[in-house]
């Protein structure tokens, strides 16, 4: 899972950001509400932490870019007023939830997993797609469970696909999900670990459910039957 902070405190930036690398979240972080839009209009966070009060854009103007723009990105508003008045307006705007400074790191991390609920996030530590099964704390997969010995990019990979399952995903997306913005690596990189993860499905007959879009990107897809199986 990779989570992006907006909060120009840095203090409180810094202190979020280690929380989420504890419970083993990625992070991408800003300072200011401008490159916060930047980066969320990637659409490759599986949740946005974002302050109210930010330089060059407010929290609020971000919000409801990101929702006009069409990105369904979970956003939790922070807030240092306790002011129906901004709760209100933030969800208006298209935010899922809120949470009042300061806060207690158990409850940020308790929002932060209702959030992501709809995204995968589960107890037991699997992402499934038919007969496709991660286990997050082996970061290995399996198929018609077989094990699949994956790298850590390849298990990159494939849980953003998963995550993303029926949807195509740009090739920059990918890299920027997975390599990040200020990576020297090429773009290329996506379509030499998209063939080394298919490869490695493909040796228990699973290549098929990556699906590469013409010119554009990849998509993770199954038929009807093989999605039914587990």
């Amino acid at each position: 899972m990779k989570i992006l902070i907006v909060e120009d405190e840095k203090a409180l930036l810094e202190g979020i950001a280690h929380i989420l690398y504890e419970e083993k979240y990625y992070v991408d972080t800003a300072m200011n509400g401008f490159d916060g839009l930047l980066l969320a209009k990637q659409n490759i966070y599986d949740a946005i932490i974002l302050d109210i009060m930010l330089p060059e854009l407010d929290g609020f103007s971000v919000c409801k870019s990101l929702r006009e723009n069409s990105i369904k990105t979970p956003i939790l508003l922070l807030t240092a007023k306790d002011s129906v008045e901004d709760r209100v307006k933030g969800l208006d705007f298209g935010a899922d939830d809120y949470l009042i400074k300061p806060f207690a790191a158990p409850e940020l991390l308790a929002r932060i997993r209702v959030l992501l609920r709809g995204k995968g996030d589960n107890h037991e530590n699997e992402l499934i797609y038919g007969p496709i099964k991660l286990n997050e704390q082996e970061r290995d997969g399996y198929i018609y469970n077989q094990k699949l010995q994956l790298t850590i990019k390849e298990y990159l990979l494939l849980e953003f696909l998963i995550r993303n399952k029926e949807q195509i995903l740009l090739r920059d997306q990918i890299f920027n999900r997975i390599w990040g913005f200020s990576s020297d690596t090429g773009l290329n990189v996506v379509d030499v670990y998209v063939h080394h993860l298919r490869k490695k499905m493909g040796t228990f007959h699973g290549d098929h459910f990556i699906k590469t879009v013409r010119g554009i990107g990849f998509m993770l897809k199954g038929d009807d039957e093989d999605v039914q199986k587990n």
